[in-house]
């Protein structure tokens, strides 16, 4: 798998990208919190910032990844972020927090072209056989790095200031960007008139996702797992402190469990990646995440807690992965960065919601209850997933008009 050249470029590419981002991102949070006295409305707007480009600009960004190079595409876009850093400093200068908001905003429009452009160069790129190892290795160091990201970004606020962190964010941009100068050229591009716009292939995009019922599915498939994890992600403190009895600092303890687990699963994919296909990857994971949700939210015994969350954590970067490989394969290079687009925000958006509902439930209801509700969604994309499989064969499949 590292024998492959590309792969080692996006790799590092990545992680440079992803230092700058947790970097940049946790001394905004930090800096915000500081100056306004842990204000929870300033501190929700950050979260706003970053998760509302999602929705108004996935399908957008997807669209347009399909009309660019993709390698030009996530270079540009590396480098304005590392632009859109020189909004800090004028933000700083005036003493006005919001500003820093800017800049958190066009960073996560930024991502909405880059990442589906980066799934473009995975299509185009990885031999059918490496596909599913590689994408595991690629959900690895997202779950590393929601481990040691908000450390790192903490660390380096709190030792040297939020102005040495954003210097080093757009260091690390620049530096993501020029790693992926070594990524082969990007082939030419062709076009007749009748696909030139940018309204009807947007449409054309839409049109082929909801023409496919096994993509189709797969998009309720991801809502439905978007909204079981949101149902529960706000609610860990609970676990601890009225399943398990522990003061709230025993939460950390949960969350380190729970985040190593995900890279044993990324490389437990790597590893069975040419053996198990990523169908049967998404129901194990699907059907794991059901049984460990469900024995969480009634467990009151710390070691078979702490079980449940390995295995729901592992299951993690198995679902994952098993989405965005059975994305690549169904899909047409032409129409990658449009289905992504489409998608993804599907996860994103059910996400938010269920966070929005857990407080709500928790109060009428019970922790269980809620917990019990999820795995049930859990459960519910299962079937979505077979279902999925069943009309795979029959489905008639789209075309690019190309």
């Amino acid at each position: 798998m590292f024998s492959n050249r590309f792969f080692r470029t996006i790799i590092l590419s990545r992680i440079l990208l992803q230092l700058g981002i947790w970097i940049r991102n946790f001394a905004i949070l930090l800096y915000v919190t500081e100056v306004t006295s842990n204000d929870p409305s300033a501190i929700s707007l950050i979260s706003v910032a970053e998760f509302a480009p999602i929705f108004v600009f996935a399908i957008i960004g997807g669209t347009f990844a399909d009309r660019w190079k993709p390698k030009r595409t996530m270079i540009g876009c590396d480098l304005l972020s590392a632009v859109s850093v020189l909004g800090v400093w004028l933000a700083l200068l005036s003493g006005s927090w919001q500003g820093l908001l800017l800049t958190t905003l066009v960073s996560a429009v930024l991502s909405q072209f880059s990442q589906p452009s980066g799934m473009k160069l995975f299509k185009q790129h990885v031999p059918e056989d490496q596909l599913q190892a590689m994408m595991g290795m690629y959900q690895t160091i997202m779950a590393v790095f929601m481990i040691i990201g908000p450390l790192l970004g903490a660390f380096v606020y709190q030792h040297y200031g939020i102005e040495i962190a954003i210097v080093a964010a757009a260091i690390l941009f620049c530096g993501a960007a020029a790693i992926l100068l070594l990524l082969p050229r990007d082939a030419k591009l062709e076009r007749t008139p009748q696909t030139a716009s940018f309204r009807r292939e947007l449409a054309e995009g839409l049109h082929y996702v909801w023409g496919q019922h096994a993509l189709r599915s797969l998009g309720f498939t991801f809502a439905a797992t978007g909204l079981a994890s949101g149902l529960t992600q706000p609610l860990a403190l609970f676990i601890a402190i009225d399943n398990l009895g522990q003061d709230k600092s025993f939460l950390q303890y949960l969350l380190v469990v729970s985040g190593a687990a995900m890279l044993v699963g990324g490389g437990v994919v790597m590893s069975i990646g040419k053996k198990a296909g990523p169908r049967r990857l998404l129901l194990f994971g699907l059907s794991a995440s059901a049984l460990a949700t469900l024995g969480t939210g009634w467990s009151e015994s710390i070691p078979l807690t702490l079980a449940l969350l390995m295995l729901g954590g592992f299951c993690v970067p198995l679902i994952q992965a098993g989405i965005s490989t059975i994305i690549i394969q169904n899909t047409d290079a032409a129409f990658i960065g449009r289905v992504g687009g489409t998608i993804t925000p599907m996860f994103t958006g059910m996400m938010v919601i269920g966070m929005s509902l857990s407080g709500v439930l928790m109060a009428a209801w019970t922790l269980p209850l809620v917990y019990s509700l999820s795995a049930l969604i859990f459960v519910i994309a299962v079937f979505t997933v077979k279902l999925g499989s069943r009309a795979r064969e029959s489905s008639p499949k789209i075309t690019p008009q190309v």
